[in-house]
């Protein structure tokens, strides 16, 4: 009867996995819903403490969740953990010739909201789970907003391993992978790590703009353009601002220069909306737009976190810098 269990919940979990690759899903896998051990946790604590999380305060909250999945959901045993490559389709399209100043914007945001779809598809998971196992099977769904170690779970549940751009690798995918969560009281056998590692190569350390990836392993966030054109609150400083150069949303650095990113394949889900006209964005257009304009301009959009205030800032900043340079 024992055997008849652990053979049923292994055919559960294969079916589980393959149902997420054909919901569009470039990834899946399961691990335990143990906390994040000790080490991590340390590493986690210092990281907070250093200061290097910059204004992003919320890393500060629900600590206890982010690290033990069991806080999100009673009695959970597993968390089902999927990965959707969002590569480029093709290579970035040459600036149209105009005289018109434009901004980089960062790969990911030239897609739909991932945090939408990646949630629209896990419950689609969702509900073949419980056709198979049953209608009583509790699950939490988690999509970047939740308070989880992704990566840690990611890494456990043998999608990739981080690197040293402190993202998530695959090794035939790269590191442009969105990450989504089902963590559930389903008892499933758990996937092994996967090996890899960034050992010998140091190029996203040396790409770095801004050295926000320290030579001593650390993310200091809040030099990250990343975080500085969409998290960050307020007049960035001069001395930040000049390194931004064109990027009006986000910087994508250290994947870019990543040798595993170099042959990944482009994203293959159709579903997943891409907006090719946008890795560019005509920077007076941005100045010139008012409310109405930016709600409809990027209503599916990641753009429309930052708001048109923050948009228009960054825009600022790059004419001032494309002005600067020519």
């Amino acid at each position: 009867m024992l055997a008849f269990s652990i053979i049923a919940f292994m055919s559960l979990s294969q079916d589980i996995k393959y149902k997420a690759m054909g919901l569009g899903f470039d990834l899946a896998g399961v691990t335990d819903a143990s906390p994040v051990n000790a080490r991590q946790t340390e590493i986690f604590a210092q990281w907070l403490k250093s200061g290097f999380a910059g204004q992003m305060a919320y890393m500060h909250r629900n600590i206890r969740k982010r690290l033990d999945p069991a806080m999100l959901l009673e009695n959970a045993q597993s968390v089902i953990v999927v990965g959707l490559n969002y590569t480029l389709p093709g290579h970035e399209p040459k600036p149209a010739d105009t005289a018109a100043a434009t901004g980089r914007i960062a790969g990911y945001a030239q897609y739909e909201d991932y945090h939408s779809f990646i949630k629209e598809q896990l419950y689609k998971l969702l509900d073949f789970i419980k056709s198979l196992a049953g209608p009583g099977v509790k699950s939490k769904i988690c999509v970047d907003s939740a308070p989880l170690a992704e990566r840690a779970m990611a890494v456990r549940a043998g999608l990739g391993f981080v690197g040293k751009n402190h993202i998530l690798i695959n090794p035939e995918l790269g590191c442009r992978i969105f990450l989504g969560e089902i963590v559930t009281d389903l008892k499933l056998p758990p996937d092994k790590p996967i090996a890899g590692d960034c050992a010998g190569c140091r190029k996203c350390l040396d790409a770095c703009p801004t050295g926000a990836l320290r030579p001593d392993g650390q993310f200091d966030a809040g030099r990250c353009i990343n975080y500085l054109t969409i998290e960050y609150k307020g007049k960035i400083p001069p001395g930040q601002a000049g390194k931004i150069g064109d990027r009006l949303f986000g910087c994508e650095t250290c994947l870019d220069v990543c040798p595993y990113q170099q042959k990944a394949p482009a994203c293959k889900n159709k579903q997943f909306k891409f907006y090719h006209n946008r890795a560019r964005i005509d920077l007076q257009e941005i100045l010139d737009l008012d409310a109405e304009a930016f709600e409809a301009k990027f209503a599916e959009s990641p753009i429309k976190r930052l708001g048109l205030e923050g948009l228009k800032r960054n825009a600022r900043i790059c004419l001032a810098n494309i002005t600067c340079s020519a």
